[in-house]
């Protein structure tokens, strides 16, 4: 009970105040299946690109973190094949930083600024986090042309 008033609730706050470049809606009007949208950010490689994401809420939110994970390809150090996401408020203490005062407004957030600022040091993608430290160029080149590939609309 105390979860799905939760949930309406903020999906109603990420209606009506949505972060600036972020939509968060029900997937086929389940509750505990969302979708999102993030736009890629200026300046970044990721810029003009529309990134969906998958949202699966688990039956003890908010004592435990949202399943999110990227459905559209992204070139990026922190997240893999299978758009899964490496941040550490994605998961539970004691390796992860997720508090149940976060909400999926402050999760598709820190997502954002995620793909604005890669975290190199804690890669799921090594090659593409080695690229990212020691070639930057080619890196940004690469995250561009898969932007171009996979997130143009």
């Amino acid at each position: 009970m105390q979860r799905a008033s939760r949930l309406k609730r903020e999906l109603s706050l990420l209606t009506t105040e949505p972060p600036p470049g972020i939509t968060c809606w029900q997937n086929e009007n389940q509750l505990d299946n969302l979708r999102a949208q993030i736009l890629g950010g200026a300046d970044t490689p990721y810029e003009k690109g529309i990134f969906n994401l998958e949202i699966v809420v688990p039956e003890r939110y908010p004592f435990e973190p949202p399943k999110i994970r990227f459905l559209t390809p992204i070139y990026h150090p922190n997240i893999d094949s299978a758009g899964r996401i490496c941040l550490d408020v994605l998961k539970l203490p004691p390796k992860g930083a997720w508090r149940p005062a976060l909400n999926i407004s402050t999760l598709l957030t820190s997502i954002q600024l995620l793909m604005a600022e890669p975290n190199p040091d804690d890669p799921l993608m090594a090659d593409i986090s080695s690229e990212y430290k020691y070639n930057k160029q080619l890196f940004l080149r690469n995250a561009k042309e898969w932007t171009e590939k996979y997130a143009s609309q």
